[in-house]
């Protein structure tokens, strides 16, 4: 019962079974060469006749078979029957304990079993599976064949002519015939297991060939070695901008290789409902090629690997399970990524002024969706935006303008508007230009966003001067008008004039003094927030609602 769920339920693509195959194929190598390695450090010479340490796999269309044959450590018939005749019995897993107990766990790095299930998934395509195998550990060992048609029984006998080692024939059922043939093989050894320690061969070929660059030295990596990699596990034409060649085992085990690509973003690298990800490995096996929730989705542009042993996998290898490590795996990428692209902005500006210029919308997407304060905030080191004391063209960072602020100001200025003519016309602007006081510009609709999602930096309000200036109480509570003006009496018949023609339309009307040349100006409560609202729900609204909702006040110059 339990094979036949194996071979029916628990794999959702009958394909993996190569997967499986071959890691367990890969495994048996493993252990040999760590048998072979073993026996040089006790002093034992090497055989003269070791043979090499690789997989081969045959397809035949004609009579319908799939052989795989590694040359491995081999199993005698005790094993035979304890690893093949018992289902979830791993002998890869029982190996590694033996490893642990001789405290030598650093040579089961490269082992990939751990369930004892993955050998039964040829019962998915095959209605006989025979197995060919004879130990290594023996030089005078008995071979054996093991055979069975997946319906509960199986049999063991003697065979003389075996090699060292383990081949697999899966005898095919009529509906998986496509496993015959060598296309269909090679496609499904790229897609899962092109990265596995050891050669493999389909037909005399080999056909794994790209390196698992994530495990390697970066700096033994060429930039020649990158583009083929990325081009590889981005499914992509283009050459990466940056690469992030991440490893660290501490509090989780990562090796990650990230490329940032070099061309601009497609309107699919826009949406959010992409089927878009880092693809996930486990001991160098894919597990997943696009998993969206290791990296957050506003890093979603971000191709490449990344490798932990620590991923807890469910049975077949092909989901994670929801663990707080997979979180941990992605705060502990996502700050990186960040202290990353803070490093590129500071060594090489110009190429992140490139790159911001690119996929700066996704970093502020980053703060719109972001939940922590803290994670936004470091996000927002890398945002960008013109200043009222710097030459148009010319982009300050938050940072940068916090370590000028005066003594005694306390809030961060911003101004949106269309462009920077605009912007310092503004009545806005000119209000708080007296102050002498430093504004950040925002040119596009979301910047305004960005920055009420953000609400603070460093402990400092992100303010918008619309708002400072409906704020501003002594702006508004004149007494003296000064010369070159309306008098208190003229301003106050000219307010009780204003609000019979402008009822409905301005809740209320004051008297300013930070105008200038403007002789008027209208504020709202949260301008920016409410501008937000207008562009996006306004629509819904009658006018009543949406002047009761606003409640505009509007400020005239006695002047």
């Amino acid at each position: 019962m339990l094979l036949d769920i194996v071979a029916k339920s628990l794999y959702s693509d009958k394909e993996v079974f190569i997967r499986e195959l071959i890691s367990n194929a890969s495994d048996a190598l493993e252990k040999l060469r760590y048998e072979r390695l073993s026996a040089q450090q006790a002093g034992a010479g090497a055989s003269e006749h070791q043979a090499a340490l690789e997989i081969k796999i045959e397809t035949d269309k004609q009579n319908r078979t799939f052989t795989i044959q590694d040359s491995g450590i081999g199993m005698t018939k005790e094993e035979l029957i304890q690893n093949l005749g018992t289902i979830a019995r791993s002998g890869s897993k029982a190996f590694i304990e033996q490893m642990k107990e001789k405290s030598t766990g650093a040579q089961d790095s490269a082992i990939i079993g751990q369930f004892g299930v993955g050998f039964y998934s040829s019962f998915m395509v095959a209605d006989k599976v025979e197995v060919f195998t004879k130990s290594a550990n023996s030089p005078d060992a008995q071979g054996y064949k093991w055979s069975s048609d997946g319906t509960g029984t199986y049999e063991v006998q003697p065979l003389d002519s075996v090699e060292t080692g383990t081949k697999i024939v899966l005898h095919l059922k009529m509906e998986s015939r496509e496993f015959s043939d060598e296309d269909s093989i090679l496609g499904v050894i790229k897609k899962y297991s092109n990265f596995v320690g050891s050669p493999i061969y389909v037909n005399g070929t080999q056909a794994n060939t790209i390196q698992p660059l994530w495990l390697m030295d970066p700096k033994s990596v060429t930039p020649q070695m990158h583009d083929e990699f990325y081009r590889f596990v981005g499914n992509t034409g283009d050459r990466p901008r940056f690469n992030l060649h991440y490893k660290t085992d501490a509090p989780i085990n990562i090796r990650a290789l990230l490329y940032f690509p070099e061309g601009k973003p497609g309107l699919f690298d826009l949406t959010r409902e992409g089927d878009q990800g880092v693809a996930l490995y486990s001991k160098k096996v894919l597990i997943k090629s696009k998993t969206d929730n290791i990296l957050p989705k506003w890093l979603r542009f971000v191709k490449g690997v990344v490798d932990s042993e620590d991923i807890p996998l469910n049975l077949s290898r092909e989901l994670l399970q929801n663990s707080a490590l997979i979180t941990k795996l992605r705060t502990v990428l996502t700050n990186r990524i960040l202290r990353f692209l803070q490093e590129k902005a500071v060594k090489e500006p110009e190429q992140f002024v490139q790159f911001y210029t690119d996929y700066g919308l996704f970093l502020k997407e980053g703060i719109v969706t972001g939940q922590q304060q803290l994670d936004k905030e470091e996000i927002s080191k890398l945002l960008r935006f013109e200043s009222s004391t710097q030459k148009s063209g010319e982009k300050v960072t938050l940072p940068e303008y916090c370590s000028r602020m005066k003594k005694d100001q306390r809030d961060v200025y911003y101004l949106a508007a269309p462009s920077r003519a605009l912007a310092e016309a503004s009545p806005y602007y000119e209000a708080i230009r007296k102050k002498d006081i430093e504004v950040l510009f925002c040119y596009e609709p979301y910047d305004e966003l960005v920055l009420m999602q953000l609400r603070q930096f460093d402990s400092k309000n992100l303010t918008s001067i619309e708002r400072e200036m409906r704020m501003d109480r002594e702006s508004t509570d004149v007494t003296d008008y000064g010369p070159d003006s309306l008098s208190k009496v003229s301003a106050e018949k000219l307010q009780k004039w204003m609000k019979s023609v402008l009822v409905g339309k301005a809740h209320t009307i004051t008297v300013t003094q930070r105008l200038d040349t403007h002789p008027c100006v209208v504020t709202v409560e949260e301008m920016a927030a409410a501008r937000h609202f207008v562009r996006t729900q306004s629509h819904q609204l009658t006018d009543e609602a949406r002047f009761s909702l606003l409640q505009p006040r509007f400020e005239i110059n006695p002047k």
